[in-house]
């Protein structure tokens, strides 16, 4: 399918797509410092979309638990996207393990439901293999210190945008750093901060295919803890991942950055204790809203600004 082809097949449009990183994170930390008042910290450790132990896709520095020598039973994980008309709907399953009480490593399937858009819905595949690994190289401590991490992930049989158009499957990677730093010492309001950076030539995670070449990205998230009904916690949080801007395939193309809302929740009897990913609940339950992207060229709207995601963790 050639580029020309394709674009004839989509309507018309001028708008581009208004989301920047710097609204991201101020609309973060407006949502962070009006509700977080009176919070008390909970402990909320759950995968992200690629089965990474994080927020909704976005990595943690933390890892799952494990002991000094040994592995860990699994965490597994389903996660949902409804991405919309154009991209379909995502669902995400995935099984990590922690090992030697600082690494982790899984598996992640994506499998795609086609939207129903005639001449874009036909740019996604039935879906692709995600690996990643995690290593937590300087433990967190009470005081300032952060928990930081070096990690990666590897996307294997992606067939989306770029693929399609081309005929074939591709890979595309990420590498990256990330600190996150539980906050207890203000009295009533305890904070979970995450700040990272990233090489990756992937678009979207993925689920645009490839981006032109490989960029530098950055990424954060700040979230808080409520009492919930029935002895549950209940977490609010946002998260922003700066996208590599242009995808493979589609010359023109701007990616703006991906922002969620999220609202985290731990049953009761969890026992959660102290920061996210310190100690481990057997469930959480994750809703949220994600802005993936809108029109990103003349003529191209995937219409998915306000998304619905949800995901399910448990570990063993």
């Amino acid at each position: 399918m050639s580029n020309q082809t394709y674009c004839c097949e989509v309507e018309r449009g001028k708008a581009r797509s208004k989301t920047h990183f710097g609204n991201g994170l101020i609309a973060t930390l407006l949502f962070v410092i009006v509700m977080a008042a009176g919070a008390n910290i909970a402990s909320a450790q759950s995968l992200n979309w690629e089965g990474q132990t994080g927020v909704f896709v976005t990595p943690l520095a933390y890892t799952v638990p494990s002991a000094d020598k040994g592995l860990s039973l699994p965490v597994v994980s389903y996660h949902y996207l409804n991405a919309g008309p154009v991209l379909g709907g995502f669902h995400q399953v995935s099984i990590t393990a922690g090992a030697f009480n600082g690494l982790e490593f899984g598996y992640s399937r994506d499998i795609h439901e086609q939207g129903g858009t005639t001449g874009l819905s036909n740019l996604w595949s039935g879906g692709f293999n995600a690996f990643h690994g995690k290593f937590n190289f300087l433990a967190e401590r009470r005081s300032w210190r952060p928990a930081l991490s070096v990690g990666f992930v590897v996307r294997s049989q992606v067939q989306n945008v770029g693929g399609v158009i081309s005929n074939k499957e591709t890979t595309n990677e990420d590498f990256y750093l990330v600190a996150t730093k539980t906050v207890t010492q203000i009295r009533n309001l305890p904070l979970v901060f995450n700040f990272g950076c990233k090489a990756t030539n992937a678009s979207l995670l993925g689920l645009a295919g490839n981006t032109t070449a490989y960029k530098g990205r950055l990424f954060g998230a700040a979230a808080f803890a409520l009492k919930g009904p029935g002895a549950s916690t209940i977490l609010l949080g946002s998260e922003v991942l700066q996208q590599p801007r242009s995808v493979q395939g589609l010359p023109g193309a701007v990616i703006p950055t991906t922002i969620t809302y999220a609202i985290r929740i731990v049953p009761a009897g969890a026992l959660p204790l102290h920061g996210w990913g310190v100690e481990s609940p057997k469930l959480t339950i994750d809703l949220g809203v994600a802005q993936v992207a809108g029109n990103i060229m003349p003529g191209v709207n995937l219409q998915a600004q306000h998304q619905f995601a949800l995901g399910v963790s448990y570990e063993f």
